[in-house]
């Protein structure tokens, strides 16, 4: 009886935290991933207001979230009065990753990019109200400067916190994306996770077996979005996909602007087809016109921007607005979130 009583206490306490009613404030809110992953986590609770600097971003932010407060500037011009009269209890962000990256030459905090982000760690102490935090980042944030300076906040206002690294492809989804993500609470706040001192590479929550991209196709695709000569002659870099293939590589920001290393290319042929069709171009030297002509009958075209935010796990009713360019398109959601990611660590984060 001791143990049923303990056992619907327990139960009770759960239900009551789900059903707490959070007010959040989303830093480099892009386009909107994160408010995404929090209306799709069934959390109770409102984006009361959203911020970034990119008015290209907060178009695409505003036609799907018109009822949001977003406000654009910079964030390092957002008081610390402003933050508290906004009686926020959360915060969820993914601060500028290029520092911490190759192409960003690992310039740490020595990149001006990083400057809001180390803004924010210094008033930190100041946001009376924050009890949560979720932050996402690249993989190599974790060996960085600046996260021994977040850390070392977090610890210095009396949060808990787990840092993870992980990747959709653990839990279901077709895409390689490897992130940082760092979950912090108050230690006044009751957080129903062990903690472990350790970055975690599993995720703290069930998996689902991983669905072939054809669940995501369009069924028509403009001319625009096939490969042309250009790109064809480059062709021993691309990353080819199929219907049934259940991976897919990271989209960047850089997505059809080059082609090595950010991100895979569709074909509707077998790999079959594709392995002899590589086998006869490869009679000729590559990028030339013989060469490209044989690729040519792969009809290889890049994912749509609508593809790649269904990989992204973005939710079907999303929009790109007219007059967004393509270029504009993959710039922006390159830049953004895997939303079933985050969706399930605001689970683990708030229960």
């Amino acid at each position: 009886m001791l143990l049923l009583s303990k056992l619907k206490t327990t139960a009770i306490l759960f239900l009551d935290i789900y059903k707490m009613k959070h007010k959040i404030l989303e830093l480099y809110s892009g386009i909107g991933g994160m408010h995404c992953a929090w209306k799709d986590s069934g959390l109770e609770g409102d984006i009361v207001a959203a911020i970034d600097i990119n008015t290209v971003a907060n178009e695409v932010y505003r036609e799907n979230f018109p009822d949001t407060y977003l406000i654009t500037k910079n964030i390092q011009s957002l008081t610390v009065s402003e933050i508290n009269k906004l009686e926020v209890d959360t915060i969820l962000m993914s601060p500028p990753c290029q520092p911490f990256t190759r192409n960003g030459k690992y310039l740490d905090d020595s990149d001006p990019r990083t400057n809001s982000f180390l803004y924010i760690i210094s008033i930190l102490k100041e946001l009376v109200n924050i009890e949560n935090i979720l932050m996402e980042n690249v993989k190599g944030f974790e060996c960085s400067t600046v996260r021994k300076l977040f850390i070392d906040k977090l610890k210095e206002c009396n949060f808990d916190y787990q840092e993870f690294l992980l990747c959709p492809s653990q839990i279901g989804v077709p895409n390689s994306r490897l992130r940082y993500y760092c979950l912090a609470r108050r230690k006044s706040s009751k957080w129903h996770y062990k903690r472990k001192e350790e970055i975690i590479s599993e995720p703290p929550f069930e998996s689902t077996s991983l669905f072939p991209l054809r669940d995501i196709l369009e069924k028509t695709v403009l001319e625009v979005y096939y490969l042309n000569d250009k790109v064809l002659k480059w062709g021993k870099v691309l990353d080819i996909c199929y219907k049934d293939s259940k991976r897919s590589c990271c989209f960047t920001k850089a997505y059809s602007h080059y082609v090595d290393g950010t991100g895979s290319v569709f074909t509707e042929m077998s790999p079959e087809f594709v392995k002899n069709c590589y086998s006869e171009a490869n009679k000729f030297d590559i990028g030339s016109d013989e060469y490209i002509a044989k690729l040519k009958e792969l009809k290889l075209r890049f994912f749509t921007p609508k593809e790649v935010l269904a990989i992204m796990m973005f939710p079907k009713d999303y929009v790109i607005p007219d007059g967004t360019t393509m270029k504009q398109s993959y710039r922006l959601i390159g830049n953004s979130v895997n939303v079933k990611v985050i969706t399930e660590l605001l689970k683990v984060l708030f229960i």
